[in-house]
C-alpha cells in the first residue's frame, strides 16, 4: 500500500489557518510553548545556514567547471542571463505596483512589531552562534567551488559532494518536516498580537500578482526565443503546456526533465542539445523562482517599513542568481538557498525569514513550472547558436 502523504504545500496552508483559528482561542501557556520551539528552531536555521550555503554551492560552482566547455558556458550564461531578467524585471514591476497594494493599515501592522515585540514571549531561549557569518560562507564558497572546478584533484570534491548530501539530508528529514510547525506558531503569534488579518489580505493580492507576473515572463523568454530561433513563439510555449502541467504536480525540476525533454524536442530542437541543455538547466535556471523570492522579498520589507534602496537591491538579485545554482531539487529548495542571501543582504531577521517561506511555498509549483517551461525557451536559442556555429565551422 501506498503512503498518504500531504504536500508541503498542503502542510503550509493547514499550518497558517490552524495558526490563525487556534490564535482565537488558545491558552496563553500553551501558544507560548510554540513561540518557544519558533525561538529554538529560528536559532538553529540560523546555525544552519551558513552551513547550507557551503555545503551547496561548493559542489554546484565546482561541476559548472567541468564538462561540455564552450557549450556549457553558453548555456549556464543564457541561463543566468534569464535569471537576473526576471529578478530585475520583477523589482521594476513591484515597484510600481505593490505601493498601491500594500496600503498603510498592512504596514501598520509592521512585521518589525512581529520580530521584535511579540505579543508571546518563550519560555527559555538557547543560543546557537552559526559557525561563519553569511556572507564569510559566501565568499568561501566561491573560492573553493571555483578551485575545485580548476584543478584536477579530487579529495576535497568528494568530501565537498559528501557536504552536499548531508545538507540536503538535513533539508529534506530536518529543515523541511519542522517548517509547518514553525509557521504555524508565527501565525499564531500574529493572531494574538492583532496582526494577521491585514498581513493575510497582503499576501493574497501578492501571489495574483506574481502569477500574473510569471505568464507575462514567460511569453517574453518565448518571444525571445522565437526570434532567435526563427520560430511561431506561441506554438513553442503552446508545445510546452504538458510540462508546464506536469511541474505543477511533482513541484520538481528534476521530476520534470523526462516530459520537458520530450516536449523541448517537439519544439525542432536538436536531440544532442536538448539532451545536454535540459538537465543543466533544470538545476541552474530558476526565473520562476527568483521572481517569487524577488516579489516576496519586496513585499515583505514594504511591510516592514524596511528601506528598499534600488542599488542593494541590484545587489541582492545578481546575488540570488548565483546561489539559485546551488537550489537542491525538494520542494522548498531554492528559498533555503536563498535564506542566506536574505539574511546577509536584505537584513531578513527569523520572523521575515518564516513568512518568505510562508509566502514562497504558497506559489511554489508555479515556480517550478515556469522554471521548467523556460528551460524549453534556452533550448531553442542555444540550439540555433550552436546550428550558426557548426555551419561556420564548415564553412572555414
Amino acid at each position: 500500500m501506498k503512503k498518504f502523504r500531504i504536500s508541503l504545500l498542503w502542510q503550509v496552508i493547514i499550518a497558517i489557518i490552524a495558526g490563525i483559528i487556534l490564535g482565537q482561542f488558545l491558552p496563553i501557556p500553551v501558544a507560548r510553548l510554540f513561540v518557544t520551539f519558533n525561538g529554538l528552531f529560528g536559532n538553529f536555521l540560523n546555525f544552519a545556514i551558513p552551513i547550507i550555503i557551503v555545503g551547496l554551492i561548493v559542489p554546484a560552482i565546482s561541476d559548472l567547471g567541468k564538462g561540455a566547455g564552450r557549450l556549457l558556458l553558453i548555456t549556464a550564461m543564457i541561463a543566468y542571463g534569464s535569471t537576473i531578467f526576471s529578478g530585475f524585471f520583477t523589482y521594476f514591476s513591484c515597484e510600481a505596483i505593490f505601493p498601491s497594494l500594500i496600503t498603510e493599515s498592512a504596514q501598520s501592522a509592521s512585521l518589525a512589531g512581529a520580530s521584535g515585540q511579540m505579543a508571546l514571549e518563550p519560555f527559555f531561549t538557547v543560543e546557537m552562534p552559526a559557525p561563519l557569518d553569511i556572507m564569510t560562507a559566501l565568499l568561501l564558497s566561491f573560492c573553493i567551488g571555483l578551485g575545485l572546478s580548476a584543478i584536477s584533484g579530487s579529495t576535497l570534491r568528494k568530501a565537498a559532494v559528501d557536504l552536499r548530501d548531508i545538507v540536503t539530508l538535513l533539508i529534506e528529514k530536518v529543515i523541511i518536516p519542522l517548517l509547518p510547525l514553525h509557521i504555524f506558531g508565527i501565525f499564531l503569534n500574529m493572531t494574538i498580537s492583532g496582526q494577521v488579518a491585514s498581513i493575510i489580505s497582503v499576501f493574497v493580492k501578492i501571489i495574483v500578482v506574481i502569477f500574473i507576473l510569471h505568464i507575462l515572463l514567460l511569453l517574453i523568454q518565448f518571444s525571445l526565443a522565437g526570434l532567435v530561433g526563427k520560430k511561431n513563439p506561441l506554438r513553442l510555449l503552446k508545445t510546452m503546456l504538458p510540462a508546464y502541467a506536469t511541474a505543477l504536480g511533482t513541484q520538481s525540476s528534476a521530476a520534470t526533465i523526462p516530459v520537458t525533454l520530450e516536449q523541448t524536442i517537439k519544439n525542432g530542437v536538436s536531440k544532442n542539445i536538448a539532451t545536454f541543455v535540459i538537465p543543466l538547466c533544470a538545476t541552474i535556471h530558476l526565473s520562476g523562482s527568483t521572481m517569487k523570492i524577488t516579489a516576496c522579498a519586496m513585499a515583505i520589507m514594504m511591510m516592514a517599513g524596511m528601506p528598499i534602496d534600488a542599488l542593494d537591491f541590484s545587489g541582492f538579485i545578481l546575488m540570488l542568481g548565483i546561489t539559485m545554482v546551488a537550489a537542491p531539487g525538494v520542494p522548498g529548495g531554492a528559498i533555503m538557498a536563498a535564506l542566506g542571501v536574505l539574511e546577509g543582504m536584505l537584513g531578513f531577521d527569523e520572523t521575515a525569514q518564516a513568512l518568505m517561506i510562508a509566502l514562497y511555498i504558497a506559489m511554489d509549483s508555479f515556480g517550478t513550472a515556469c522554471n521548467v517551461t523556460g528551460d524549453g525557451a534556452i533550448a531553442v536559442v542555444v540550439d540555433r547558436i550552436n546550428g550558426k556555429n557548426e555551419t561556420l565551422m564548415q564553412r572555414s
